[in-house]
């Protein structure tokens, strides 16, 4: 269905931010459940469980692939069930997981803590789908399609910032009070969560049964795989610059993260609303040229610096090519499947970065950590080969209408 036949009943742009404020602020708080036990899952799962490198990596990838498998679930419960349905019943499965965290403390056996917990992860996993895919599809759904790159940018900010503060909070509260505090902290938050949207309306669901995810995926999976490319570059930065910065005895690489961080949030505060103005493949071209920019730096930096400004300009470049792409699915997917249609497109996310991460390290392994960059660069170029598409795309529908005029 193409966009231009869809009429949005949706607010002035000054009246955008405060209607979303409700639902920005529900991720926020519930996602310092996934920001809280980032920097000390693997210390408890090692060190209380005594779980080897391999379980530790099973334990804290579980979330991501249970996230990945439910992308689809979730997509349908927005469409059928509505968009606040969903994302209430994902904070409430993310407060189970806080009790499945608290159950596997209750084992003396490592092995049954460990598949406890696990358990926990996995529950963790569904509900970050539902929040995500629930408060995307309900923020569209208020504000409008029009709007719909600023939903994607307030959202952002709102789950990047709960990770920004909740790593630093949750090695407070493990020190503190141990994997206990942590179980507690992830049942109390999300019930925190459900209060900042209980007087928010909702949306009426926008279909009556789930259309078939293959569908919408053939709708979305352009977007999607520019989405999937520019990401490569977000995954070279979090997994590999630690690395990068060791190799050249740079010292500390956590300003190399905090430059990333600020650009990112910097960006889609000031440009956030540039992809619903101009057109998201328009952004995305440009966005993604920055970003490659930035890998490339990073790969023939020789001073620590320049390192520094590329992870700002990838962060710069990276934090606008999300919602670029995210506008043009939104245009491309029907009214009634807008929730699966943000399913879908996420998804290209997780599967980005689950094969990016051993196909880089590879590389790393190969020909040295500098050679991410490189790889990162030329992966985001591609990406800039499909907004052209999307671009040309857009530019003969448009001819077209002109004609039948």
């Amino acid at each position: 269905m193409n966009s231009r036949s869809i009429v949005d009943v949706s607010p002035n742009t000054s009246g955008v931010a405060i209607r979303l404020l409700p639902i920005t602020l529900a991720v926020f708080v519930g996602f310092l459940t996934i920001g809280l036990p980032m920097p000390v899952l693997p210390l408890h799962a090692h060190e209380t469980l005594h779980m080897n490198a391999l379980l530790v990596g099973v334990v804290v990838g579980a979330q991501f692939a249970a996230a990945l498998a439910s992308r689809a679930w979730a997509g349908g419960i927005a469409d059928v069930r509505g968009a606040k349905t969903a994302v209430v019943a994902g904070m409430l499965i993310a407060a189970g997981a806080g009790i499945l965290y608290f159950g596997s403390l209750g084992f003396s056996v490592p092995g049954r803590a460990g598949a406890v917990l696990l358990g926990g992860r996995l529950a963790l996993g569904c509900a970050e789908s539902l929040i995500v895919t629930g408060a995307l599809t309900w923020g569209v759904a208020l504000v409008g399609a029009q709007h719909a790159g600023k939903v994607m940018a307030w959202v952002g900010i709102a789950m990047y910032g709960a990770y920004a503060v909740g790593a630093p909070a949750g090695v407070a509260v493990y020190a503190q009070w141990g994997f206990l505090g942590i179980a507690v902290a992830t049942l109390l938050i999300p019930l925190a969560a459900i209060a900042c949207v209980l007087f928010v309306p909702g949306t009426a669901p926008s279909a009556a049964r789930r259309v078939p995810f293959y569908k919408i995926l053939g709708k979305v999976w352009l977007p999607g795989l520019g989405l999937a490319l520019s990401s490569i570059g977000f995954g070279s930065i979090t997994a590999f610059i630690a690395l990068l910065f060791v190799a050249r005895h740079w010292g500390q690489a956590s300003m190399a993260f905090t430059f990333f961080g600020a650009a990112f949030i910097a960006a889609r505060l000031l440009f956030g609303h540039l992809p619903d103005k101009l057109g998201g493949a328009r952004v995305a071209l440009v966005c993604v040229g920055i970003e490659a920019l930035g890998q490339l730096l990073i790969w023939s930096a020789h001073q620590s610096w320049v390192a520094y400004a590329g992870a700002a300009l990838t962060g710069f470049g990276y934090s606008l090519a999300f919602p670029g792409f995210g506008v043009e699915a939104v245009r491309r997917a029907p009214v009634q499947s807008r929730g699966m249609a943000m399913g879908a497109y996420v998804a290209f996310l997780d599967i980005s970065l689950a094969i990016a991460a051993p196909a880089t390290g590879a590389i790393a392994h190969a020909n040295g950590v500098d050679a991410v960059y490189l790889a990162g660069a030329i992966a985001v170029a591609c990406a800039a080969a499909i907004a052209l598409i999307l671009i040309g795309k857009e530019s003969r529908v448009h001819a077209r209408d002109m004609l039948g005029r």
